[in-house]
């Protein structure tokens, strides 16, 4: 699918609209409030200036993949009143910069992270919003917890105080079959309502963030609570997905 880039205020505000109109209307499909669901720009490959007028059009939460290129953002754009989501894998040498200026991390999938994160958020006196990553698409290309290791994986969080579990996040398969999407996303739910009525403070307010630009309606059809989108807002990017996933899985389109 092709997105127009968006060059203006204008621009922004206008597919900002019509995906919050999809949004609604996918939630008004199986009976959920639209409010249920949170849309997180993407601004990943997005040139400052043109994040100054996303923030114009009232994007005030932002999700990018890769940590360097969010920490030169949020230093940048400091002036800003930004929350940054770190969406995309995390390597422990990079937890220090996460810990410094992100607001929620979407893909804690080890205890390495886990640890590396806590030790620094620690230090820096403050904590964060994390989403556990489950593959519930099988591909061995593509990071998150195998779905059997999940209820482990949550049991061993509560000691890293710093880390606020918020639920579960998954990438659907990359397809234009949408029922193989849709059973990523059914997966995904019925891990996290597996997850609640086993032991429900393991799983926090139970969340889901799934769904990108090109499945984003059919993970809310499915119960996504936060959807990551990027090129419906801002248009197709410049560089191809395999810079930000591994090459082998590329992801529907953010």
């Amino acid at each position: 699918m092709h997105y127009p880039t968006a060059v203006s205020v204008e621009d922004i505000t206008r597919h900002l609209t019509d995906v919050n109109a999809r949004i609604a209307a996918a939630a008004g499909r199986v009976g959920r409030d639209p409010s249920d669901v949170r849309l997180l720009p993407v601004s990943k490959t997005v040139t400052e200036d043109r994040i100054r007028l996303a923030v114009q059009a009232g994007c005030h939460q932002l999700g990018e993949n890769k940590v360097q290129e969010a920490s030169r953002k949020a230093r940048a754009l400091a002036d800003l009143d930004i929350a940054w989501s770190i969406i995309g894998h995390l390597q422990t040498n990079k937890a220090r910069d996460v810990a410094r200026f992100a607001a929620e991390f979407h893909a804690l999938d080890s205890l390495r992270v886990a640890e590396a994160l806590d030790r620094r958020l620690q230090t820096e006196g403050r904590g964060i919003d994390v989403y556990v990553q489950v593959n519930t698409s099988a591909e061995d290309s593509k990071y998150g917890l195998p779905p059997a290791e999940l209820h482990d994986f949550l049991r061993q969080l509560p000691r890293y105080q710093s880390l606020r579990v918020q639920g579960l996040m998954t990438l659907a398969l990359f397809t234009t079959d949408t029922e193989r999407v849709r059973r990523c996303f059914q997966l995904l739910r019925s891990l996290r309502d597996r997850a609640r009525d086993t032991d429900p403070a393991l799983i926090g307010p139970g969340g889901l963030s799934m769904g990108m630009s090109g499945d984003y309606e059919t993970a809310i059809e499915e119960g996504a609570t936060v959807v990551r989108v990027g090129q419906a807002i801002f248009g197709d990017r410049p560089t191809p997905d395999d810079e930000y996933w591994p090459a082998s899985s590329a992801a529907p389109a953010q």
